[in-house]
């Protein structure tokens, strides 16, 4: 029988698809430096590309950035030490300004060609999402840390900010940007970072903070040996636990009060995929059998981490934009469940059931074709229902719309009437959980 439904309604229903009818993105960025200073230099960035570059294409590019660095790290600095070349430094440096430049600009361009859509969020929070993993190895590979758990936990904390801020806007229908966050302020301090290690050298995040003279009296605070890459990942770890995370967890707390939802039932949908995952890559990388470490295999681990946590994050968004209920994660991290299992039994058993490194490369391919088809089938039925191409402009939309400047405080006041606006449009989402 040949069926009648729209041809996007054989991923997504046609409730969900229905539902991107409602779509008003909302965002409040509060950093200073972004309001004061890199607003001018995007709004400079966007004059130099042409009308026809569609806004998915910039920031598909600004993601090619960062995939070129990441295999120059494959070639230079496959042991993530120290004795990678500086120079490579200075080319992480280039990649993630250009990155964000690139990330910021894109939703200019679609307001500048009146081609905003659902999509757009959709695109750059995925690209987003997969972009977290390669800032981790490329700070591992800048402060020369080796395969160690001290990269894995850089990576943790990096991919676990980003989902919980997926979460949140989730939740809240609002993507908040603090008054210091990553994606302004973490990304200038991780660049500066970049090029310090091109100037100095990455060896010298390896000295010993209490030889430094004018850093001796932190004697008396740090334990005896620290270096410059251990405050920089535990800095990372600290501005997680203290800022980001109680930020997150007021803001789905505050919607949880203002809709009436259940909190215990909310953080757990939360909170538990992103525990279990925890406990998992931790059980796996410490198991005595694993490789991960010991072998040099972590930068393959990562990246299939990182496209598990990606997958995650999508899944998230586009429930926040199809209205759907929060996802169940099961199936995305069943593989990482079942091989940290496998791995831990060969430790139990002292037996080598299957080999760690070809486990390792099976999943990260499955894992990313599974990624890149789900991605495919979801922009395919985002566009069907919305007349749209991904990564092309319609030829009658490539007109320039003038866009005003607005002062500080009109800026203010614009995305606090769209955080209003977006939050009572989700008043019905929140009461049908």
């Amino acid at each position: 029988m040949i069926s009648l439904k729209p041809a996007y309604t054989s991923y997504l229903g046609e409730k969900q698809i229905d539902s991107l009818r409602l779509y008003k993105y909302a965002a409040v960025d509060k950093s200073p430096i972004s309001r004061y200073i890199l607003k001018h230099y995007w709004d400079f960035a966007i004059t130099l590309f042409p009308r026809w570059i569609a806004p998915n294409l910039i920031t598909l590019i600004g993601l090619f950035f960062m995939i070129a660095n990441v295999i120059v790290v494959c070639i230079w600095s496959p042991n993530l030490d120290t004795d990678a070349p500086n120079w490579i430094n200075f080319s992480f440096a280039a990649g993630l300004w250009l990155y964000s430049t690139f990330d910021n600009v894109d939703g200019r361009q679609a307001r500048r060609t009146g081609t905003s859509s659902p999509l757009g969020e959709l695109f750059d929070h995925g690209c987003d999402a997969v972009n977290c993993t390669y800032v981790a190895l490329l700070q591992a590979a800048a402060l020369g840390l080796g395969h160690t758990p001290s990269a894995a936990l850089l990576l943790f904390v990096t991919i676990a900010g980003f989902y919980l801020s997926t979460v949140e806007e989730y939740y809240t229908g609002v993507l908040y940007l603090g008054y210091v966050n990553g994606p302004t302020e973490g990304i200038i301090i991780t660049c500066l970072a970049f090029i310090w290690s091109g100037v100095y050298g990455i060896a010298s995040w390896h000295v010993p903070v209490d030889e430094i003279s004018c850093l001796a009296w932190t004697t008396s605070i740090l334990p005896s040996g620290t270096t410059g890459a251990d405050l920089f990942v535990w800095g990372m770890v600290v501005f997680f636990l203290v800022t980001h995370l109680p930020v997150c967890v007021y803001s789905i707390a505050r919607v949880c009060k203002e809709k009436g939802l259940k909190k215990r039932s909310v953080f757990e949908n939360v909170f538990l995929p992103l525990v279990f995952t925890g406990i998992f890559i931790y059980t796996w990388l410490s198991s005595s059998s694993s490789i991960i470490f010991t072998e040099n295999h972590f930068i393959a681990f990562a990246i299939f981490s990182g496209l598990l946590f990606g997958e995650m994050a999508s899944d998230i968004i586009l429930a926040h934009l199809t209205k759907s209920e929060y996802p169940r994660f099961i199936s995305i991290y069943a593989p990482l469940f079942l091989s940290s299992l496998i791995v831990n039994l060969q430790s139990f058993f002292q037996t080598k059931l299957v080999d760690e490194y070809i486990l390792l490369l099976v999943l990260c391919c499955t894992k990313f074709y599974t990624f890149i088809v789900r991605a495919v089938r979801v922009i395919n039925a985002f566009c069907d229902f919305l007349g749209i191409r991904c990564l092309v402009i319609p030829t009658s939309k490539q007109t320039d719309r003038v866009i005003v400047p607005k002062t500080p405080a009109e800026e203010e006041a614009e995305s606090l009437l769209v955080a209003q606006e977006e939050g009572s449009n989700q008043q019905q989402q929140y009461n049908t959980f």
